[in-house]
């Protein structure tokens, strides 16, 4: 059944940073992307997002339209299923799908999932797990662990794919599930608790100390210490340093001994940088670290404070800590900021794609491009000069 997912307009606005780089359905949380939860349900799926986006992301043809921002479940895609032409399926005030025109209603009683907002990417994450993992799962036979010094606790909820390797780890999924995918590896001496994902390719480094509720997305490597925390994939957080209740784009890189504050000193509720506002928001969470649009990197030893949003393409670096939003294609830190110039960061990010042997090709150097033109505003040295 083909159906387009769309990126509602408010929603898309304040999942920015993330959302300048892909649609809203494009967002992992859980073991899967949005729009990949959509089709383990059967769907056939496109995307209706920014005309600047919509080469990589396509439509298809279907007339079915579902808001971007919803997680599926089997109630709601049977309701889903159950629409007609011209009927919308709604939730309150919300709309959660609709067959071509819309105009009719239908009240959808059960409860929704919708990820609205940055930090509900990792404050939902387990949840998600959950429900991925059931669908990943049903009805298959895990892989054994034949490694002999690796010691598991609650082994029937831990599920471990084709060609992955674990050496000499400490695997606990008494508080939630585990997954590992596909040639995947987890090296000596880490220890991870569930619930935990770390998808295909990906890495969890020696001595690695990875808490509960954390997706790592594919082709990543992470070491260091780990708590409720979201990676899109294709990012590295290799060496020692804390990154917690956190959410990180793709092709990202934190350097060695990055850390990250996700609680303040008086204990207060977290305010995040809110592009939709212009202004810092309040999260009501007391627990939020950092929000990393996709291709930022920082230097080692760097400091983020509670809070922290950075762009994409940005480079932060230097003693002290970065101001609390650092805007996208931003060159330096705590001294100062400039821009990071497009042949210089098409450059690194040339570099980086080629490690995974992925082409940084002229359809990504256009939206990229467009991003650094929609973000311009906010690099207010920039509009000094």
């Amino acid at each position: 059944m083909d159906m387009n997912l769309y990126d509602p307009a408010e929603i898309r606005s304040s999942l920015l940073p993330f959302t300048f780089t892909r649609p809203v359905a494009d967002i992992r949380v859980g073991i899967l992307k949005i729009s990949e939860k959509w089709e383990h349900f059967g769907f056939s799926v496109g995307f209706l997002t920014e005309e600047y986006l919509s080469a990589k992301f396509k439509s298809n043809n279907g007339s079915l339209k579902v808001n971007g921002a919803l997680c599926p479940d089997e109630s709601l895609v049977s309701a889903i299923k159950s629409l007609k032409e011209g009927q919308k399926l709604v939730s309150e005030n919300t709309v959660l799908a609709q067959v071509g025109e819309g105009k009719e209603s239908v009240e959808f009683r059960g409860p929704i999932r919708l990820i609205a907002n940055p930090w509900e990417i990792f404050q939902h994450n387990k949840e998600q797990i959950l429900l991925d993992y059931a669908l990943l799962t049903k009805g298959r036979t895990s892989a054994d662990i034949t490694d002999p010094n690796t010691i598991v606790y609650n082994s029937e909820n831990i599920f471990i794919e084709e060609g992955a390797e674990i050496k000499a780890a400490i695997l606990n999924a008494e508080e939630g599930p585990i997954y590992i995918g596909k040639n995947a590896q987890v090296h000596e001496g880490a220890i991870i608790k569930g619930a935990f994902a770390l998808c295909e390719g990906s890495h969890v480094n020696m001595g690695a100390k990875i808490k509960g509720d954390t997706t790592i997305g594919p082709y990543s490597k992470i070491g260091g210490e780990i708590s409720n925390s979201v990676i899109f994939g294709y990012s590295n957080k290799g060496h020692d340093g804390f990154l917690g209740n956190s959410v990180i784009g793709e092709w990202c890189n934190l350097g060695a001994d990055t850390n990250t504050s996700n609680l303040k000193n008086n204990y207060a509720a977290v305010k995040l940088w809110n592009y939709q506002s212009g202004r810092f928001a309040n999260t009501g969470l007391q627990f939020c670290g950092l929000m990393m649009g996709d291709h930022a990197k920082c230097g080692i030893n760097t400091m983020f404070n509670t809070g922290t949003v950075v762009g994409v393409g940005s480079n932060v670096f230097g003693s002290g800590y970065p101001r609390n939003f650092v805007p996208s294609f931003a060159w330096g830190g705590a001294s100062g900021l400039t821009t990071f110039q497009l042949r210089k960061f098409y450059e690194v990010a040339e570099a980086v794609m080629k490690r995974r042997s992925i082409e940084l090709d002229d359809q990504e150097r256009d939206m990229l491009s467009k991003v650094f033109e929609l973000t311009a505003a906010y690099r207010i040295w920039e509009n000094k000069a």
